[in-house]
């Protein structure tokens, strides 16, 4: 017969295992990273694996919405605004190329990381600032799904070589989870969302705009020790947003 201690030992280890696997079920990242560890292990999905698995779903969330806005589904044009401050990632769409922009949907952002400014080197924990493209869609993120911005782009190079700078790092994504070291992490189901979205418009010809803030001129007065090309940097962000519509100041 087990001793008491013994009987105390196992009914902690139980606890201990109960509580892992409760971890693991109900928290996303975990989840998230298990699910890519098995990937390594196994086969690795393909993008259209994805897109067959997330379908359906995604149409039902989003067809409507898309819709009541007066914007056909699946949508061909879309573009991505990241506000830092705001902690928000807005789905801007129009039916037409010469039509209006609408603001289709919302996401919050769960996990960002550094403050308001432009990423200026490797593991400076920024998240960029200005006008990329989406240069490709990573189905086996160790964030569920992830969609990858092609920063640094011609702007961030000029003005790295401008300054003398170097190691601008890279491997900007906008991804699911809740924790992120200079991306946008949004949750899975908002990832999911917006790897469809992407994938059905031009992926490479998607845009997303990634501001501090809508309040630019305020950003620029708190910002100490900011870079000469900043302003110029603001002024086209506040270009590029009120094409959508979007009034910053």
């Amino acid at each position: 017969m087990a001793s008491t201690a013994q009987r105390y030992g196992i009914i902690l280890s139980s606890a201990v295992v109960l509580a892992l696997i409760a971890v693991a079920v109900w928290n996303e990242n975990v989840r998230n990273y298990l699910r890519f560890v098995s990937g390594r292990i196994g086969t690795e999905s393909t993008i259209g694996e994805r897109l067959t698995e997330f379908n359906d779903e995604v149409s039902s969330r989003l067809q409507p919405v898309f819709e009541r806005n007066g914007v056909s589904w699946p949508c061909r044009e879309i573009v991505l605004v990241g506000l830092k401050e705001e902690r928000e990632l807005r789905v801007y769409a129009r039916a037409e190329t010469d039509s209006l922009w609408k603001l289709i949907i919302t996401y919050p952002v769960l996990g960002a990381s550094g403050s308001a400014g432009p990423k200026l080197q490797e593991g400076d924990e920024q998240v960029p600032e200005g006008v990329y493209a989406i240069e490709s869609l990573n189905p086996n993120s160790r964030y569920h799904v992830s969609m990858r911005l092609n920063y640094p782009n011609a702007f961030d190079r000029a003005m790295a070589e401008r300054d003398g700078r170097t190691q601008l790092g890279g491997d900007i994504m906008i991804h699911g989870g809740s924790v992120s070291i200079g991306c946008l992490a949004v949750g899975n189901e908002a990832a999911e969302d917006l790897f469809v979205l992407a994938a059905n418009a031009q992926t490479r010809t998607t845009k997303v705009v990634v501001l501090p803030s809508l309040n630019l001129s305020s950003v620029r007065n708190t910002m100490s020790a900011a870079p000469p090309w900043l302003a110029s940097l603001y002024d086209s962000l506040a270009v590029e947003v009120s094409t959508l519509g979007i009034v910053s100041h």
